[in-house]
């Protein structure tokens, strides 16, 4: 797409956004289903390692970007014409990491 509309001359551009923990409620996306659609209707308690695992995202989640500075890097990164908008540069390695394991063949570290 990157590349089409360029090539095209086309007065829009591309993006894409590469978010990091955002504060936002996604742990609690479950409000948002239906009640007669309920995920998993048969599922067990949830276990010790799962309330922990959820506690440790919740807790990483309020401790993430604002979703207002998300915007704001989305909207300088649309001013510069950037294609990939990373909310967390301090990411890169991990970002190097798996492109490195899908160019070698590896499976996820």
């Amino acid at each position: 797409m990157y590349y089409d509309l360029r090539d095209r001359g086309a007065k829009i551009k591309t993006s894409v956004l590469c978010p990091g923990i955002v504060n936002t409620r996604i742990v609690d996306a479950a409000r948002n289903r239906p009640q007669g659609l309920p995920n998993q209707p048969d599922a067990p308690p949830q276990s010790r390692r799962d309330a922990a695992a959820e506690h440790f995202v919740r807790r990483a989640v309020e401790g993430g970007l604002s979703p207002q500075r998300v915007a704001g890097q989305v909207f300088e990164a649309i001013r510069e014409e950037k294609f990939y908008i990373l909310t967390h540069p301090d990411w890169k390695p991990l970002v190097q990491q798996r492109v490195d394991s899908i160019l070698h063949d590896r499976n996820p570290a």
